[in-house]
């Protein structure tokens, strides 16, 4: 397969110029830049005119739902949803049913995305046992059974003594906790941000500070452990500030934020709308601006869709009782280009970055060689027309569940190709 004059992109190699990258028995075997290569007599021609060609993108933080949550989706059908929307490797969160805290649970989800044939799946697994925050999970035992990382993500760990605990047992084995910055008992009712809007419509409000007295405590207690800690999907500008502070302090510390905290805010969920309702609440148009800033100056450096997906007949309750949550694997990518590119916050290549080397880094996977396309390396790679203009229609999705606030935006950006280990496996149709 010989992609043809693409400009390629990989921030993990300082690449960013015109050429054509070569794929030979599942790997990259030439890029070349300013030239071309003389293409194998057998070999698929693919013309990346006005394309990128980069590395395969990378989501650390996805709800596949199984084993437990069929209904709301599959490992097949969210790894499809994923390649649909360029990302070559997934990292799936332990809130399934049974938790993800066993060697045994970790080696079915990892048979059955083999099974999927799709994404690459790994495993970020609980910290503590059912996810319960009050008795350690093997994690030893879970690590060497290939779980990247540690998180009891939809819960934030409250005792302090087993949070710190947690982030020992992490530093010993080389593997990243990633923090769901929730206090329980600030948050304890709230369905949305604390605001006008939730005074209006009589819902109880969730105020920043549930999530940013979490992450506070956290970079203290990891100031003298130095555990790779990961903040999950920030939604609060103090919440930037205090990781910015921190990584400046010299506390080892990164934070990721979503699609719909950098587009949306509490003014959203006008109208009771359930697909505006997720953990941590959308919140206002001063915390966007704090994290699109923090995005900019690299307080941030990791971007995840936190896809959570909800069958219809769950969205369809009254805003109290609705679960969290949105899905975005498809549309990711155009959002934020949107949110980044397009408002002038970061470049297509530091976008990339994001997307690929920072969470390949955070994850351990760039020792697997993922997250860049080094030349005898595993050729993930995912084709992008920046240019595409594309409505987004939810009921197009791969994934099983249809819960999207995005439904009917007109955006820029698309994933064309998603190829995985020198295979396509997504190609976006041509009219």
């Amino acid at each position: 397969m010989l992609l043809r004059h693409g400009r390629i992109l990989d921030p993990a190699q300082s690449i960013d110029g015109e050429g054509d990258v070569l794929v030979v028995n599942g790997r990259v075997a030439r890029i070349a830049l300013g030239s071309r290569i003389d293409a194998p007599s057998d070999a698929r021609i693919i013309d990346c005119d006005g394309k990128f060609i980069t590395p395969g993108l990378i989501d650390p933080h996805v709800h596949l739902r199984e084993p437990g949550g069929e209904a709301k989706e599959t490992i097949r059908t969210g790894t499809a949803s994923a390649i649909a929307g360029g990302f070559t490797t997934v990292c799936c969160m332990p809130n399934t049913n049974p938790a993800i805290d066993t060697v045994a649970t970790v080696r079915y989800i990892e048979h059955a995305a083999v099974e999927a044939a799709s994404a690459r799946v790994f495993v970020v697994a609980a910290a503590t046992v059912g996810r319960k925050g009050e008795q350690l999970a093997p994690m030893a035992s879970i690590a060497k059974a290939g779980a990247v990382g540690f998180s009891d993500d939809g819960e934030g760990i409250a005792n302090p003594a087993l949070m710190r605990r947690v982030l020992e047992v992490c530093a010993a084995i080389n593997r990243p906790f990633m923090q769901h910055c929730q206090d329980a008992q600030l948050s304890e009712g709230g369905v949305m941000h604390e605001g006008i809007t939730a005074t209006r419509l009589g819902l109880l409000p969730w105020p920043r500070e549930a999530e940013e007295i979490m992450l506070e405590r956290d970079v203290r207690l990891n100031r003298s452990i130095n555990a790779a800690y990961h903040a999950q999907h920030l939604s609060s500008g103090g919440s930037a500030e205090i990781l910015r502070r921190a990584r400046a302090d010299g506390i080892r510390c990164s934070g990721e934020v979503s699609p719909h905290h950098l587009l949306l805010t509490d003014e959203a969920c006008d109208g009771y709308n359930t697909q505006a309702k997720m953990n941590p609440p959308l919140r206002s148009a001063r915390d966007i601006a704090d994290l699109k800033r923090a995005v900019a100056d690299g307080t941030i450096d990791v971007l995840a869709t936190d896809h959570a997906p909800h069958t219809t007949a769950e969205k369809s309750r009254d805003f109290a009782s609705a679960p969290f949550g949105i899905i975005g694997l498809d549309c990711a990518l155009a959002l934020y280009a949107k949110a980044l590119v397009e408002d002038g916050v970061i470049g297509w290549p530091r976008l990339i970055e994001l997307l690929t080397s920072r969470p390949a880094q955070l994850c351990g996977l760039d020792a697997k060689g993922l997250g860049t396309l080094r030349e005898g390396g595993e050729a993930d790679i995912t084709v992008i027309d920046p240019a595409l203009a594309w409505t987004i229609d939810a009921n197009t999705f791969a994934s099983r569940s249809r819960n999207c606030p995005f439904h009917g935006w007109k955006v820029r950006g698309r994933a064309t190709m998603t190829i995985i280990g020198g295979r396509v496996l997504f190609e976006l149709p041509t009219n």
